[in-house]
């Protein structure tokens, strides 16, 4: 029976090695996490370059190591492994696309591999959802605030060093439904692909941090009690924006999707992400770092005078 699978994944791969015109008349295939927010956005990008001319696109749900493991994300390497195993799916054929948070891609470029469009980013701000309506401020000494990120962990401390910050995993709505009083009020419900762990009682927080364009992408944006300005809490690098990667040469097999890639593309956004990845890079920090950086494009006249000295 081992033979004959392996056999059979031959032949898979061999299939998926078509050439540019049967790309073009079947469509290409976009691999995805199975989370809700995953799938949301992949689905988003993928109406979006058919809706410029692209061509069709199918969604493929890829199983990833970070899916369903309730181990703290600094200890299983950052979120970066939740893209490990969909790059692979795009290097060996079982897709021919993918969609990334892209503050979820480590900084070094996997060869045979590249970003092919950015589209313009959403709101790169933290969100802080809590009990009550209750903002940052008027949380109460003591107050239980789950987040997965160290970095969010720092400046939560840093704000109030009197709060108890629970590390958390799980898919936004899953996160959601931990704050007291949120999954019954708001109907939240769950988005895992197993069980929680015992520890993830429903309700057992005062409030979560979460990014605000995971939460505007699921619609879920009502459950914002307070966004956290840059210089309250720096977001993530890259937080916001998302990344189509394909496989080398992908825009010259099909160029309707090069086409569409390049309609959808946001120069601003891939200017300020670049720059602060480049941060990320320099500093030899991952994904999972304790790291802020937060750039943008600003227009300046060339004819104005520089500072005086």
């Amino acid at each position: 029976m081992g033979d004959q699978h392996e056999g059979r994944g031959e032949g898979d791969r061999r299939a998926r090695a078509a050439g540019p015109q049967d790309l073009r008349e079947e469509g290409l295939r976009l691999g995805t996490r199975g989370s809700r927010l995953a799938l949301t956005q992949s689905e988003q990008v993928a109406r979006a370059l058919e809706g410029v001319g692209g061509p069709p696109i199918s969604m493929v749900t890829v199983r990833t190591r970070g899916d369903g493991d309730r181990t703290p994300l600094r200890d299983l390497g950052g979120v970066g492994v939740f893209a490990a195993r969909l790059r692979l799916a795009l290097l060996g054929g079982e897709v021919d696309l993918a969609v990334h948070s892209c503050k979820d891609l480590p900084s070094t470029p996997v060869e045979g591999l590249g970003i092919i469009c950015m589209p313009a980013r959403e709101d790169a701000r933290d969100a802080l959802c809590a009990r009550d309506g209750l903002g940052l401020e008027e949380l109460p000494p003591g107050a239980r605030v789950g987040t997965g990120s160290p970095r969010r962990a720092a400046q939560l401390l840093a704000l109030r060093s009197d709060l108890e910050v629970v590390d958390l995993r799980g898919n936004v709505p899953t996160r959601l439904a931990r704050v007291r009083g949120m999954a019954g009020a708001l109907g939240v419900g769950r988005d895992e692909p197993v069980a929680p762990a015992v520890r993830d009682a429903e309700g057992d927080l005062d409030a979560v941090v979460l990014a605000r364009a995971g939460l505007e992408r699921l619609g879920l944006g009502h459950c914002v009690t307070q966004v956290l300005g840059v210089e309250e809490m720096l977001p993530a690098p890259a937080q916001g924006a998302l990344a189509l990667e394909a496989r080398a040469g992908a825009l010259q097999d099909c160029p309707a999707l090069g086409r569409a890639a390049a309609r959808l593309e946001d120069a601003a956004t891939r200017l300020a992400v670049t720059a602060e990845r480049a941060l990320m890079a320099a500093l030899g920090a991952g994904c999972a770092a304790p790291l802020g950086a937060w750039g943008r494009v600003v227009e300046v006249d060339a004819q104005a005078p520089g500072p005086q000295g």
